[in-house]
């Protein structure tokens, strides 16, 4: 049932992302009375669809393939590479008889709705739930650093004062794009004294393996919620509002503490000290392979601050997150081109955004996502590669330039190269993210 909830949230998100794509294409194009004869959301490869109708001259249709969808517009070169029309005369409701400034137009049609649809769903979250932040004063106990933190040299305990020289006011500022991405510098105060640790330009490759959980969370402190039911924690009698205050001796008061002890002694018996209604009682388990015990905690955690916004007050904060989201993107991509990021590392295919969506829904993290995925795949579409909408855009800016449209030979051979390329890393993004599952399982 996991699968079929990852599945049906992918599907639903990306059709509302291609149609809406699609449509800033076709209401262009019909703006400037050039003739649409097909709307697809997918792709109908080998003429196969799976559903289809015509009204007003267009076909309208899904394809079997869903990997995106398209416009065909009469007399363009396009993915479908049907060149068969432009051995005639240049038609007035064709697309190479409109002025370049026209064409442009449609090409970035689905780029521009794809950035509006991204402020729009930003506006209204932002409307509707307002923005939560956990301010930085109240982590009474400092950070608890995971794998990646560790490694750039944090410790438990420490708090971090400020990035780049600027006092941070909440602990998200921690996991944002100017630490993340921006070789940001942390101000970490650590026994009463202040020393500085530079978070490296590759980190993201680390963040790909083990996710954001894994570089800074809040220390807090924890007693036993709920009980897994068969577990080693349910088997040694633990019980809710149990205090584990130590495994094997070794005294722990935060979580994270008793997770290193945990991850210490995995397949092995443990002792731990818990205390119970003013007793204090030693009870005997076994750890799991994962470093696990089986039960839920309930942390003291940092209390948050929520901001909420009216109407027009929303709108700049969903414009500024849908822009933040953009700008953050083209860093990350900026970081695979120069090396200092692995492509295997930061590309997916539906797969990996299927996984992204969850096994359970959250509308909240659906549409957060889907208006994440509309500004990526605005992003995406700005590239200068033939067959993407950047491609088709660099061309008309190049005959703009010169003054005459390049030859429709050199424009077919460039959609078949963009083309390759995209099949290319189609294939590569697959593959990359069915070996992630295999490794991961």
């Amino acid at each position: 049932m996991s699968i079929v909830i990852m599945v049906g949230q992918l599907l639903l998100g990306l059709s509302i992302l291609v149609i809406l794509h699609e449509f800033g294409h076709f209401i262009t194009a019909r703006a400037f009375g050039i003739k649409v004869e097909k709307f697809y959301l997918f792709f109908d490869a080998w003429g196969v669809s799976l559903f289809k109708f015509n009204y007003k001259g267009v076909e309208y249709g899904i394809g079997w393939l869903p990997l995106g969808g398209y416009v065909k517009i009469a007399g363009m070169i396009d993915e479908s590479m049907d060149t068969e029309q432009l051995s005639g005369p240049p038609q007035p409701w064709e697309f190479r008889s409109k002025p370049a400034w026209q064409r442009l137009i449609v090409m970035l049609g689905g780029v521009t709705v794809n950035i509006i649809l991204g402020i729009l769903i930003f506006w209204v979250l932002a409307l509707k739930y307002g923005e939560t932040y956990t301010p930085n004063d109240n982590l009474k106990y400092g950070i608890a650093p995971g794998v990646i933190g560790q490694k750039i040299g944090l410790k438990p305990g420490d708090k971090i004062t400020a990035v780049n020289g600027k006092r941070i006011e909440y602990f998200d500022e921690l996991i944002s794009s100017k630490v993340l991405l921006g070789n940001g510098v942390l101000t970490v105060e650590r026994n009463n004294k202040d020393l500085s640790i530079t978070v490296p330009s590759t980190i993201l490759n680390d963040l790909s393996d083990y996710g954001i959980a894994e570089f800074v969370k809040p220390r807090v402190k924890f007693v036993v919620d709920s009980i897994n039911p068969g577990s080693n924690a349910q088997k040694a009698h633990l019980a809710k509002g149990d205090s584990i205050i130590a495994v094997n001796g070794n005294r722990i008061t935060f979580f994270d503490e008793m997770q290193t002890q945990l991850l210490g002694n995995k397949n092995k018996q443990v002792q731990l000290t818990v205390k119970r209604n003013n007793a204090v009682n030693q009870l005997t388990t076994k750890v799991n392979a994962d470093g696990t015990l089986g039960f839920f905690a309930k942390y003291e955690a940092p209390k948050d601050k929520n901001i909420k916004y009216g109407f027009f007050a929303s709108l700049p904060v969903g414009a500024s997150r849908a822009w933040g989201t953009f700008a953050d993107q083209s860093k990350a991509l900026s970081k695979v081109f120069t090396g200092q990021v692995k492509a295997r590392k930061a590309i997916s295919s539906p797969i990996g955004i299927a996984v992204m969506f969850g096994s359970h829904i959250d509308w909240v993290r659906f549409w957060n996502l889907t208006g994440l995925l509309s500004m990526v795949l605005a992003l995406m579409n700005l590239l200068p590669i033939p067959a993407l909408d950047g491609g088709h855009a660099l061309f008309l800016l190049i005959e703009m330039i010169k003054g005459k449209p390049l030859s429709d030979k050199f424009l077919e051979r460039a959609q078949i190269v963009g083309f390759v390329l995209l099949i290319t890393l189609m294939v590569f993004a697959f593959g990359n993210d069915i070996v992630k599952q295999i490794v991961k399982k």
